[in-house]
């Protein structure tokens, strides 16, 4: 069973508790959603599923429904009290931190393989997607509900409008895909602006090899000045003759290379 609008109507009238902008919190209030969400997810009885930004637990509910082993994390120290009260019956963990600068060694345990699957509040989406792949290399698989402008940005490839340098980053741990769009009526209080399903899939090794931190600084100084030709916008970053040795055109825009091209500059060495 998950929640319905009218639950999260009631529980926040019952508590006294409001959805704090602050913390971007927009609650999914739809059981098809949710449930939709679990489905996308493939998840499987025994997986081990992390969700962040719980709340009140309605797709909490929905994941372990599932029969997947779920671990809920929660940042609002005023919610995780009735958000344990919700879930905790159905056999869920509840952890409260800052996704951000939550020790994920110590939340995910012994377990080779993890699933993140969750609501991502649209000011934290980003960098939190980028850190997890980052520093949580156990979490192999992501679903994440996004705002669609940053769930394009996150999938996007060389010519899409949304490419540009987190594109790359992602592309370099993962293969990520837009697998569905989620309209503001579904969330309390409603949003603005479309969401957008996206999984994200870690690869077994990195695209491409090479130092990681040169890579982010040649892909942020290219995209920094996507409008400029490479030769211009990477002059203080790349070596000039790194062109000619990679076969990459230095009248090329950054929005024209993928995880290859850019993975070739910034190991070029001379």
């Amino acid at each position: 069973m998950t929640l319905t609008r009218r639950d999260v109507i009631r529980l926040l009238d019952t508590h006294g508790l409001a959805p704090r902008r602050s913390l971007g919190q927009n609650f999914v209030v739809d059981p098809n959603t949710v449930r939709r969400i679990a489905r996308l997810a493939k998840l499987a009885p025994g997986d081990r599923v992390v969700e962040i930004g719980a709340g009140f637990g309605s797709l909490t509910l929905a994941l372990a429904e599932t029969g997947a082993d779920v671990t809920a994390v929660e940042v609002d120290a005023g919610l995780v009290p009735l958000l344990r009260s919700v879930v905790e019956p159905a056999g869920v963990t509840v952890v409260e931190g800052d996704a951000l600068s939550l020790d994920w060694d110590g939340v995910l345990g012994h377990a080779a393989s993890w699933v993140l699957v969750a609501n991502l509040p649209y000011n934290v989406a980003t960098p939190l997607v980028v850190t997890l792949l980052e520093t949580a290399p156990r979490i192999s698989r992501m679903l994440v509900m996004v705002q669609a402008e940053v769930g394009e940005r996150l999938a996007a490839s060389p010519g899409d409008a949304g490419y540009g340098a987190v594109s790359v980053i992602v592309s370099y741990w993962a293969v990520a895909a837009v697998v569905g769009r989620v309209p503001p009526t579904v969330f309390l209080p409603r949003p603005k602006v479309d969401s957008a399903l996206v999984s994200i899939a870690r690869r077994a090794t990195p695209a491409t090899a090479g130092d990681y931190r040169r890579l982010k600084e040649v892909v942020r100084a290219g995209f920094g000045q996507r409008r400029k030709m490479l030769r211009r916008s990477l002059a203080d970053v790349v070596d000039q003759r790194a062109f000619e040795q990679t076969g990459i055109r230095p009248d090329a825009r950054a929005e024209e290379l993928g995880i290859d091209e850019w993975g070739r500059l910034a190991a070029w060495t001379g």
